[in-house]
């Protein structure tokens, strides 16, 4: 499948999750960030399709990364994931331009349907 994935998440059990479930369902360009930090640095020099980032992270959250990536281009499509009960941080995120998002901890549909409906 076409398009270019940017997963960004501090731990990279939920990054090799995430990456596994795309593979299994044929997406193959699939990059990856430790932190918001380095999730802004990557997509200035990767220009992903999509982007599926973490809001908790260290360096520079998911929320902040997300206004400064929407800022540097405002077509980003980014998804955000949060953990049960961040609902106050998932409102913050969808009014700062996030397309969608994922809780956790994800199910494997919820992943494919999600990028399925931004990139195919």
């Amino acid at each position: 499948m076409e398009g270019k994935i940017l997963i960004v998440d501090d731990a990279a059990f939920m990054r090799m999750m995430i990456k596994d479930t795309l593979k299994n369902s044929g997406y193959e360009n699939i990059i990856e960030a430790a932190d918001g930090e380095q999730a802004i640095q990557t997509y200035k020099a990767e220009k992903p399709d999509l982007v599926i980032m973490d809001i908790t992270m260290p360096n520079k959250n998911g929320l902040e990364a997300l206004k400064e990536i929407r800022k540097m281009d405002p077509n980003a499509v980014i998804v955000m994931c949060s953990a049960m009960g961040q609902e106050s941080m998932v409102v913050e995120a969808i009014r700062n331009g996030a397309k969608d998002f994922i809780v956790k901890p994800f199910k494997s549909e919820r992943i494919i349907k999600t990028v399925q409906g931004i990139i195919d």
